[in-house]
Parts: structure tokens; sequence; C-alpha cells
């Protein structure tokens, strides 16, 4: 298989908002936003914002919708509220303000998820990215798990190659 590799990417370093989602999680508890913000450090790229917020979706269009709006935002990861359950709602308040949808970041999380970690237990996984004009979101679920298989199989290696082809 030939891969062709991306090598120049004007956004080497991308300035970052982490939203953890969870009625329970507090910044002393929080594993899952803690190593978001840790892989992205690790990778030279900088969080201009970090916020906790309830499984409310009014909170959760407020933060992205602020994230978008920082001209030094130019990522947005999301983790929680993205299981089944009546009060997982993540997915739905994110949907409509997608721009465009990167469908293949949720199929690949899946089957990453799938072959590597959880088995068959990936058809409640429900992780979703996008755009909103210039700025790329990803929404992992919120187990530590989840989040380094996502930020270390697919969202760092693609980063800056995203961001770059959104400023174009």
């Amino acid at each position: 298989m030939n891969k062709q590799i991306h090598t120049k990417h004007q956004y080497l370093q991308v300035g970052c908002k982490v939203i953890t989602v969870s009625d329970t999680r507090s910044e002393e508890n929080d594993k899952s936003g803690k190593l978001m913000i840790d892989l992205l450090e690790q990778e030279n790229h900088s969080i201009q914002k970090y916020v906790i917020v309830r499984d409310e979706k009014e909170q959760i269009v407020h933060e992205i919708m602020t994230g978008v709006q920082s001209a030094e935002i130019n990522c947005i990861l999301l983790n929680g509220g993205t299981g089944i359950s009546p009060r997982d709602i993540t997915i739905e308040a994110i949907k409509p303000l997608l721009t465009k949808e990167l469908d293949g970041f949720g199929e690949l999380f899946r089957m990453l998820s799938y072959t590597e970690d959880i088995g068959s237990s990936a058809i409640l996984s429900r992780a979703i990215a996008g755009t909103i004009n210039n700025t790329v979101i990803f929404c992992t679920p919120g187990s530590t798990g989840a989040v380094r298989l996502a930020m270390n199989k697919l969202i760092l290696p693609e980063l800056s190659h995203v961001v770059s082809e959104l400023h174009k």
C-alpha cells in the first residue's frame, strides 16, 4: 500500500480548547480531560482553555461556540456524554452545529475500539468529529481508554493536517 505523507503543515502548534462533559467530574478527578491536555502538550500544541460542563445542551453549545469565536482556538476536543443514557446528549448538542462532519473519525474510532479494546461493546460508542467554520471539533467517549485510543491513533497524527486544510 502506497501512503502519501503530508509533511508540510502551517499549523504545527494548534491552539486547543478541552471540554469535559460530566455531571460528576471535577478538576481533581477528571483523568480523561487531563490525559487529553497531557497528550496535546507532549505534541507541542497549546491549551487555550479547559472547562468541565454538566450534561446540559445549553452549556455544551455555549462552550463550543465560545471556542469557535476565539481567534486563538483552532481545535475543540470534548470527552464524555456520548453514551446512550438519557443524560448523554453531547452528540445531539454538537451535530446540528457542524458545518461539515468528518464521518471517518467515528467509523475508525469504532473499528479501532472493536479490534483493539472493547470488542462488540463498540456498537455503543458514539464519537463524532467535524468542523464549525475554521475550527475542528473532536468528541470522544469519556473513558481514559477511549481518549487515549482516539488521541494516539486518530487525532494527534492528523491534527496539524486538519487545521492546515481548514486555513487554506
